[in-house]
């Protein structure tokens, strides 16, 4: 016999809820909540390890043009694809945030435990980029617009401009000059010069000519318009595929049974 604490009656959106059934469900929307921040901060890290991989892993290899060029075309992928999830299932302009989110989160993790704790390398070597102020952005203009294609033109391109700038105050130092026996290089190639790391020589390579790789400069913006149209282009891209593998599926009732939303109308037969 149900107790009277769970035969009250909740009234959640319209429906009546045993307080027990209502909190059952409320649960049930924390469990699917961390499932699915943890589901995406392992999908987009590794999607992003993969693509982007070293150019924005060493601190050496952040420059001014390939870095800033391919980081925000990789990023704007998942971001894309959950804006249709979170803006047309939910109407939360929250999925580029929440994405982008998710890969500082899983980013950190894999710096701290796998590379600083384990290995010993320092944090100015390894420190992540961050993609939040475009990620913003991105979802204000989908906000505001509540068109996927006005988001690709505003928001998506924006997303690729900011990020350069929102990395100047972190990185500038980095880039400062410092002479090492006798050679002019930049604190973030002097750090990669005291610590070893596997492939080396091949780390240590010079991406662009030049006795010091200046920090900014027209090349920096040129690639960021080069990045801001292509990822127009993905955003699009991949707000159909969000599209696509966010149809509605529909729940099964023996899921509501088991879960103890709905009595069996037919139990099912024992046999012996």
């Amino acid at each position: 016999m149900a107790s009277n604490s769970q035969a009250e009656a909740v009234e959640i959106y319209g429906v009546k809820w045993s307080k027990w059934s209502a909190a059952l469900s409320r649960r049930f929307d924390i469990i699917v909540a961390v499932i699915l921040f943890l589901a995406v901060v392992s999908a987009f890290h590794l999607h992003f390890m993969l693509l982007a991989g070293d150019w924005d892993f060493w601190v050496d290899w952040k420059d001014r043009q390939f870095w800033v060029t391919l980081s925000p075309i990789v990023a704007i992928i998942f971001p894309g694809a959950l804006h249709y999830v979170f803006w047309d299932k939910l109407r939360l302009p929250i999925g580029a945030t929440f994405a982008v989110v998710c890969l500082i989160f899983g980013e950190w993790m894999n710096r701290k435990f796998g590379f600083h704790d384990w290995s010993y390398f320092p944090y100015s070597l390894i420190a992540p980029a961050t993609f939040i102020p475009g990620a913003i952005v991105l979802d204000v203009a989908l906000l505001l617009t509540g068109s996927m294609l006005a988001t690709a033109l505003t928001g998506a391109i924006a997303f690729a401009f900011l990020f350069y700038p929102a990395n100047w105050a972190w990185l500038a130092a980095y880039h400062l000059p410092v002479e090492v026996m006798g050679s002019l290089v930049s604190v973030a190639d002097y750090i990669g010069y005291a610590f070893t790391r596997t492939a080396t020589p091949e780390y240590l390579r010079f991406i662009e000519r030049g006795t010091l790789r200046t920090f900014g400069g027209h090349s920096a913006w040129v690639a960021s318009a080069f990045s801001g149209f292509i990822c127009m282009l993905m955003y699009i891209v991949w707000w159909y595929i969000g599209a696509f593998l966010g149809r509605v599926v529909t729940v099964p009732n023996k899921l509501k049974t088991m879960m103890g939303l709905k009595k069996d109308p037919k139990p099912a037969a024992v046999s012996i």
